[in-house]
């Protein structure tokens, strides 16, 4: 009976804690500040088919400008939209109108970050 007991304590507590982890709490518009090069994006942390990306994205003044963005052949640069930090979290507006993404900042060093979207997208980035 302890056995049993034990077991189901342990499986437990192996499938709850390899689940949790800590996101980043941002305080600043400065902690995001610099140039970002995306590398992959991925639909969940399970997905197996992680997106290559080539878009460059820009932190500064208070503005986010995505530059090089692939489209039909070619590149294109999005004008600068703005940003700020609400709840520890990132609100970046979305061109031509008056709504927002959300994105939390889930790791972040001096060389990477990673952001997940509202609907729980990754976005793996790298300093430039």
């Amino acid at each position: 009976m302890k056995q049993i007991f034990m077991a189901t304590v342990l499986l437990s507590l192996s499938v709850t804690g390899s689940a949790v982890y800590a996101d980043v709490i941002v305080q600043s518009k400065e902690e995001v500040e610099g140039t970002w090069q995306l590398q992959t994006t991925k639909n969940s942390l399970i997905d197996r088919r992680p997106v290559t990306r080539e878009d460059t994205w820009v932190f500064k003044d208070g503005k986010v400008t995505i530059l090089h963005i692939p489209r039909e052949g070619t590149y294109y640069d999005q004008p600068p939209v703005t940003y700020e930090v609400k709840d520890g979290k990132l609100k970046v507006a979305i061109l031509g109108g008056s709504r927002f993404d959300m994105f939390t900042v889930v790791e972040k060093d001096d060389k990477n970050m990673t952001l997940k979207g509202k609907f729980g997208d990754y976005y793996y980035f790298n300093k430039k």
